[in-house]
């Protein structure tokens, strides 16, 4: 067993306390985030102790949860959100037990790194992370657009009206798969090159 199975099972627990309580609070739209998705492929990777699982979700996620962290420990150490996201967990507004249920954007690129190292890299990783997002954006664009979920309508949930939103969602499917997700998988690829090099 290459993964512990107090792991699989905490995360399972973790996963039936946290979806619950963010359909209610969020709607169901919200399950179309990528770092939602990403928080059920986990709980089945880890079940199957699948590299591929943990390669497809790193490189949609490692990126983009690594920035959310930068960003929330700027805001605890210096009260300004630098890049920005994170915002709402220093909301007094939303629910305290929300917003705690939210750290797991800060256990997930850790989380991660360490299963990839456990169990390796698979190199479609990054090709099924570009299908996902062909599926689910287009699919975010249309449905509640006003929630703008991925990014779908423009960057940091500020709808965008410098182009077409056609061109902007085309740019969009044909960009980050090139600019994050192959980047993220080269990125993989040498570390975990390193990691099997003797030393």
């Amino acid at each position: 067993m290459r993964v512990p199975r107090w792991l699989k099972i905490a995360w399972t627990v973790w996963l039936v306390v946290w979806a619950p309580v963010y359909w209610r609070q969020y709607g169901a739209q919200n399950f179309l985030f990528f770092c939602d998705i990403g928080n059920v492929l986990i709980g089945i990777g880890l079940w199957l102790e699948s590299a591929l699982i943990f390669s497809w979700v790193a490189c949609g996620l490692l990126l983009f949860q690594t920035l959310y962290i930068v960003d929330l420990a700027g805001a605890l150490l210096t009260g300004h959100h630098y890049i920005g996201g994170t915002e709402y967990m220093f909301d007094p507004g939303l629910s305290l037990f929300v917003r705690l249920l939210s750290l797991f954007h800060v256990v997930t690129p850790p989380l991660l790194l360490w299963a990839i190292w456990r169990l390796g890299y698979d190199r479609r990783g990054w090709q099924l992370q570009t299908l996902t997002a062909w599926v689910v954006v287009p699919i975010n664009y249309f449905w509640r657009p006003e929630m703008n979920v991925n990014w779908a309508r423009g960057p940091f949930f500020h709808e965008q009206h410098a182009m077409p939103g056609g061109v902007y969602l085309l740019g969009y499917l044909i960009v980050v798969p090139l600019c994050v997700y192959f980047p993220t998988h080269l990125f993989l690829k040498w570390l975990r090159r390193r990691w099997q090099t003797p030393r």
